[in-house]
């Protein structure tokens, strides 16, 4: 697979499997984020690893091939790879959301639809001591929705990293909506990265997609957040496909940049949960492999470089053209 084939499956981002793989296929599900609910595999060919909503009628379909899969595109060969299987979300990551609802109401986000339950302290340690297990599990994640409120979110969180840090030792990072102390708090718990995602740096669409949020406290939290944490360990989701136009995007990740802030460029998954409510576009493949190569370039001009992350998306790089990693 070359980067260029993995940028032209995200485009599309879904596949359909073959019977005899929907018995066999490793899958997970989604449980956080735009793409809650969804189903998905993971492929790893060549280089590169690339993740797929399992979905009828899509225009790729993946085939077995002796000990792999082949992927077709409108019944046509087109690329072939192995299935990789997902310890928690993930591969090598035990990635898990701790909280599977949310107060607020981002209008991309199926996750306040769900109603989805609270894990306790308990069950997120089963699921790292499964993962752990393998012998491939390389990092803890974990992120989370809004229960109660940010406040108490970050609460739970830092009871959770503390209980974690106690019984394993690898890297720990955090995704959660940031709050006053949120950084030193979750620092000093034990974790090693931290995410508070921006969604958007356009502030007409922020305003519009997260009227619950504030672009601006979440930007002043992630500028703090890097002088507890440092750089390369501080990073935010920036989705593409609501509307913004290229130079914002490449603005933004210069500002995010400048602030020592790694951002990754998520392309939108629509869901069906929010039809109506918002218009979407998966982004083509010369736009994800365009904005990509130009995030590198701000990257590196900033002294800033994904493959110092070691949690969360950069490292697994499966739903993105991640910069360092696939270019």
């Amino acid at each position: 697979m070359t980067v260029e084939n993995k940028a032209f499956l995200i485009s599309i981002g879904s596949i359909e499997l073959d019977k005899q793989l929907t018995l066999i296929a490793p899958q997970t599900s989604a449980t956080a984020g735009p793409g809650a609910g969804d189903r998905s595999i993971f492929i790893i060919s060549g280089d590169h690893r690339v993740r797929l909503t399992v979905k009828e009628h899509s225009p790729l379909k993946a085939v077995p091939d002796e000990d792999g899969v082949l992927l077709l595109y409108h019944g046509e060969p087109f690329i072939s790879g192995e299935l990789e299987s997902p310890l928690c979300h993930c591969p090598e990551q035990a990635y898990i959301t701790v909280s599977e609802t949310c107060i607020f109401d981002c209008k991309f986000c199926p996750v306040p639809k769900l109603h989805g339950g609270i894990k306790s302290i308990e069950t997120i340690i089963e699921m790292v001591e499964e993962a752990s297990a393998t012998g491939r599990l390389k990092a803890i994640s974990l992120t989370s929705g809004v229960a109660i409120s940010p406040e108490e979110e970050v609460e739970r969180m830092v009871e959770v990293v503390q209980a974690l840090r106690r019984r394993f030792d690898l890297p720990i990072g955090v995704s959660v909506y940031p709050t006053r102390d949120s950084s030193r708090l979750l620092y000093d718990a034990g974790a090693d990265e931290i995410k508070y995602n921006v969604e958007t740096m356009d502030p007409l669409i922020f305003a519009n997609v997260c009227r619950d949020f504030s672009l601006s406290w979440i930007l002043d939290a992630l500028r703090q957040a890097v002088l507890i944490f440092g750089k390369n360990a501080v990073f935010t989701n920036v989705i593409i496909g609501l509307g913004e136009d290229d130079d914002t995007v490449l603005d933004g990740v210069a500002t995010l940049a400048s602030m020592g802030v790694i951002p990754n460029l998520r392309p939108i998954s629509a869901s069906p949960l929010r039809t109506g409510e918002i218009t979407v576009e998966r982004p083509s493949q010369e736009r994800l492999l365009y904005l990509a190569k130009e995030t590198k370039d701000i990257l590196t001009n900033n002294g800033l470089d994904a493959t110092k992350a070691r949690t969360m998306c950069l490292p697994c790089t499966g739903c993105d053209i991640t910069p360092f990693w696939d270019l």
